[in-house]
């Protein structure tokens, strides 16, 4: 059987933009749920429906060998780490949350930390770019696993610009925090203030002390109007700003060590007034509670070792 020569275009058929042509006229954002899956962010607090997560693998136990080496605070015990890891997606299974996962990583012990690696606007992912040379690449991974869900990838960043997730914060629909510090630069700060003001977004822009790591472990927000902050840590700019859009800022209190304010700093807003925190920290446990906040706990004793906690660890897709 032969086949017949393709007929020549006709201007007026539909790949030509003829009488059968069918224009594309819903936006981007209207797309996400259908061609996308569900997912995006535009506050800290609405119901958690999808996160990422990456377990410890091979690169992870590889890493207690030389754990200053691999930016972990002491070594770290693989079964223990993974026993965790597990109860935690097992946890926010049970809480209604998807978990979406990439694979462990042979050659990077911190891709666990997925929060740093990504994070979620209303129309998709902007990828981080980890400022340390252990971390680098690890974006990559998180990228892959990103696209095979079906979440749109926005952007990433450019030429000397680093940024981790834990560094930018959601105040409201309208405007976001960034922190500058050891990990995000201000070369991304001003790749930042052009994307999501493409999304109508005005980026506040504050600094963080010399000695911290992340936005995220001086501040959290569980309710909506309802922040919570670590003194002397938090600029007094971001304190202004948060109260400009409404916020009550509660102090963490004097007594607390600085262990487990770090460490109870490091949770998840589940719903509005209901988080996940690491076990372990009852002052702030107390504190939280205090507030009006309903806690829900799971064991970080192991992971924590490696410079992290259940914040780090979840890559926050969507809320709804």
């Amino acid at each position: 059987m032969t086949e017949t020569a393709a007929p020549a275009p006709r201007l007026s058929s539909a790949a030509y933009g003829g009488a059968g042509w069918q224009p594309r006229t819903v936006t981007h954002r209207a797309e996400i749920g259908t061609h996308w899956r569900a997912c995006g962010i535009a506050d800290e607090t609405s119901v958690l429906r999808t996160v990422l997560l990456s377990p410890p693998g091979q690169a992870f136990a590889a890493a207690s060998a030389a754990p200053d080496a691999a930016q972990f605070l002491a070594p770290v015990a693989l079964e223990a780490a993974l026993a965790e890891h597990r109860a935690l997606a097992d946890l926010y299974r049970a809480e209604g949350v998807e978990v979406l996962e990439v694979p462990a990583s042979p050659t990077h012990p911190n891709q666990i930390f997925c929060a740093d690696l990504f994070v979620m606007t209303p129309e998709g992912a902007i990828l981080a770019r980890p400022a340390s040379a252990v971390r680098a690449g690890e974006e990559v991974a998180v990228a892959a696993a990103l696209a095979a869900a079906r979440v749109p990838i926005l952007a990433t960043l450019r030429r000397t610009a680093t940024f981790e997730g834990a560094d930018l914060m959601w105040l409201s629909p309208q405007r976001a925090l960034l922190g500058l510090g050891a990990r995000t630069n201000e070369a991304a700060a001003g790749q930042f203030g052009g994307l999501l003001g493409e999304l109508g977004v005005r980026l506040e822009v504050v600094d963080m002390p010399i000695g911290t790591m992340h936005l995220m472990g001086m501040l959290r927000i569980f309710a909506p109007g309802l922040a919570v902050a670590w003194p002397r840590r938090l600029a007094h700019r971001a304190v202004a700003i948060l109260r400009e859009e409404g916020y009550r800022v509660a102090l963490v209190p004097e007594g607390i060590a600085e262990t487990e304010i770090n460490t109870g700093l490091n949770a998840v807003t589940l719903a509005p007034g209901r988080i996940l925190m690491p076990a372990g920290q009852p002052a702030m446990r107390r504190f939280f509670e205090a507030e009006g906040v309903t806690v829900v706990e799971t064991p970080m004793q192991a992971l924590r070792k490696a410079a992290g906690a259940v914040g780090c660890l979840t890559g926050i897709i969507h809320r709804s």
